[in-house]
């Protein structure tokens, strides 16, 4: 082992010896990663050449450890470079520390569908409920048989706390109120709004016109995850004010009332075609007048933008849902500009 000449005489050296503060201060992982290596190869030159370096850096860095440890580290003896005792001790150490460094923190983060058992959580809304779990729980219950799927209902409020916690994995819906800093959103699909009315209704045409929109009361739904704010605004600001004869919390609740009496209910397109398809005894009816088309989407905190199990479930839903507006993951899409452009564009999500 070709040693410095000041660095065979360090050991002679008794002043300025470093406090633990100092030590601690001083000392890295590379300076660990040399110790190893020239206690595995026990030369400056074979250590240099396993780490990728030169053998004048590893002699500096030599240098560094010996004034670090006040400690020559390795002596030329009969069977050739060997650890002093306190070298020996301190490589055994250095080791074990970088080997954890290597299991805990350099580990790949990886999720196993199939021993899974945490429950998935989904913010969705009633109307989200009916529409996407179906699907979502056939698709869900296959890939990972052993965790149980739960939906809450929550105001945008507690959707943002539970996501930022973890409690929530994602939200999906038209959620504007986590169109802000730390959220990221993946579009999953477009959907319009279409009226429903019993079978007999005394309007029978195939599209409303806005004398008859307005004549009869309409069934309408207030939630804390919203959806119908949405159709109100478009309609004040057109300036159209719809007489409400019944308010409620559950969409599932609308189906009845409308088929047993004169009441207009305005609902998203592919919920209308779930009611319909189930046999209610409703038929559809067009607006009087254009809606923009609304983008469902699923919402993460971007805490869990990288997390394996987040990853894996937004990519099952991506898969199970998407259409030609779905973007790359982790992204954002700007509702007004994708209309514009007739397709969906994407931005960086904001805060990301």
């Amino acid at each position: 082992m070709n040693l410095p000449k000041s660095s065979r005489r360090h050991a002679e050296a008794s002043a300025g010896v470093l406090s633990g503060a100092q030590r601690r201060k001083r000392l890295n992982l590379d300076l660990l990663s040399i110790l190893v290596a020239l206690d595995d190869t026990r030369s400056v030159s074979t250590a240099a050449l396993a780490l990728g370096m030169t053998q004048p850096q590893v002699s500096v860095a030599l240098g560094k450890l010996r004034e670090l440890f006040n400690d020559p580290l390795f002596v030329r003896t009969t069977k050739g470079m060997q650890p002093t005792p306190r070298a020996a001790a301190w490589v055994k150490s250095a080791r074990e520390v970088l080997t954890q460094i290597d299991r805990d923190l350099f580990v790949e983060d990886r999720f196993d569908p199939a021993t899974a058992g945490r429950p998935f959580v989904l913010a969705l809304s009633d109307a989200g409920e009916l529409v996407i779990m179906p699907t979502m729980l056939n698709i869900l219950r296959r890939a990972a048989p052993n965790a149980p799927i739960r939906t809450v209902n929550l105001c945008a409020a507690d959707v943002a706390r539970g996501l930022e916690s973890g409690e929530i994995d994602l939200a999906i819906g038209y959620l504007p109120d986590l169109s802000k800093r730390n959220f990221f959103q993946q579009t999953l699909f477009m959907d319009g709004y279409v009226s429903l009315v019993r079978e007999d209704h005394p309007v029978s045409g195939t599209q409303f016109e806005l004398e008859e929109f307005l004549q009869y009361e309409h069934a309408v739904v207030r939630v804390p995850i919203r959806n119908q704010e949405l159709i109100d605004l478009h309609l004040a600001r057109r300036r159209i004010h719809c007489r409400v004869g019944f308010i409620c919390p559950h969409v599932v609740t609308l189906p009845s009332i409308v088929a047993h009496s004169d009441m207009i209910i305005t609902v998203a397109r592919r919920l209308a075609d779930h009611f319909v398809a189930l046999g209610a005894p409703l038929r559809k009816v067009e607006l009087p007048f254009p809606l923009p088309m609304v983008e469902i989407r699923q919402h993460w905190h971007s805490k869990f933008q990288h997390d394996a199990r987040n990853k894996w479930l937004r990519s099952l839903i991506a898969a199970a849902f998407h259409d030609q507006t779905a973007v790359t993951d982790g992204r954002l899409v700007i509702g007004r500009e994708a209309r514009g452009r007739g397709k969906a564009s994407s931005v960086r999500a904001v805060g990301a």
